[in-house]
């Protein structure tokens, strides 16, 4: 007698976005265990400028409505404090998962405004050429390509920081880069593989 062999349930459709969104998070994000309590956005610092909560945009992304989730403003609103984490009680990786979202937003092209993805590509940019971040040279790409006209208001500004030596003009690479670069290739193979 043979047995046949069944195949495991296919995902339902609606839920194919929820799986992709805890796959793509580094660690486990256990965003399937959100309880939709409000925990998160009730201790978030800057929940009044996202245009939905944390809890509102996990079940935007429970109920597959993958543009509208990766359209959002609230990843890049997030400032990785994590106090929602802290009071999360389910143990979500919300801030995880906004980092998720933004890099998945990225990929698709599916934001309102290049402002903060084009921040977050210099800076990346920018630690992989020099192994840290470099602040003049971050601002100053920044604020030429979306604020140019703000530039002459923060030269004071920029001239006390060189001056009291809190910034460099020049950057400096960290000792260690061939490390962080097998680190970097690393990473990246292990997204390709993923993604």
């Amino acid at each position: 007698m043979t047995t046949a062999t069944t195949a495991p349930p296919a995902v339902p459709p609606h839920l194919r976005f929820l799986e992709e969104v805890s796959d793509a998070t580094a660690g486990e994000s256990r965003l399937e265990m959100c309880i939709q309590c409000g925990s998160c956005g009730g201790s978030c610092p800057p929940a009044a400028d996202m245009d939905h909560s944390p809890r509102h945009l996990f079940a935007m992304i429970r109920a597959g409505m993958r543009d509208e989730a990766l359209r959002s403003n609230t990843p890049w609103i997030c400032v990785s404090c994590y106090h929602c984490v802290t009071r999360c009680p389910q143990e979500v990786r919300i801030t995880d998962v906004m980092y998720t979202l933004k890099s998945m937003a990225i990929h698709a092209k599916l934001y309102e405004d290049s402002t903060a993805p084009d921040f977050s590509g210099t800076f990346v940019d920018m630690v992989e050429k020099y192994g840290r971040s470099f602040e003049f040279g971050l601002a100053t790409r920044h604020y030429l390509k979306h604020f140019p006209l703000h530039l002459p208001s923060m030269a004071s500004m920029g001239l006390g920081m060189l001056t009291k030596k809190r910034i460099k003009m020049k950057p400096k690479k960290i000792r260690q880069m061939k490390q962080l670069r097998a680190i970097l290739d690393r990473a990246k193979g292990l997204e390709d593989h993923h993604g």
